[in-house]
């Protein structure tokens, strides 16, 4: 299993809309991805390592599939549609990493 992580940096003055992304945005990812995610996580940063600290990432996605193929295969056809809604929830530059799910 292959795990895709999306994360938004936390940045002073930088715009995030929590509910746009978790109501409107990643609904329209799931159903556009289909029966190949088999799982979507939404986290939502609190706070760093240190009492009173932000948090590195103000959110992140985790989306679960059986192979980077099944994820090429069922993002490709909807990435311009997904990566246009960008602007609607944020002004910030998505980091996105591909993991293979070990535990």
């Amino acid at each position: 299993m292959i795990k895709v992580s999306v994360f938004y940096p936390n940045k002073a003055g930088s715009r995030f809309d929590i509910d746009y992304y978790c109501n409107k945005h990643m609904p329209m990812v799931k159903t556009a991805l289909g029966a190949a995610c088999k799982r979507a996580d939404i986290d939502q940063g609190l706070g760093g390592p240190t009492p009173g600290s932000p948090a590195t990432y103000v959110a992140m996605c985790h989306l679960y599939f059986d192979s980077v193929e099944a994820f090429q295969t069922a993002f490709g056809p909807h990435s311009e549609t997904i990566m246009a809604d960008i602007p609607n929830y944020t002004d910030l530059q998505p980091i996105i990493q591909v993991s293979d799910v070990k535990g």
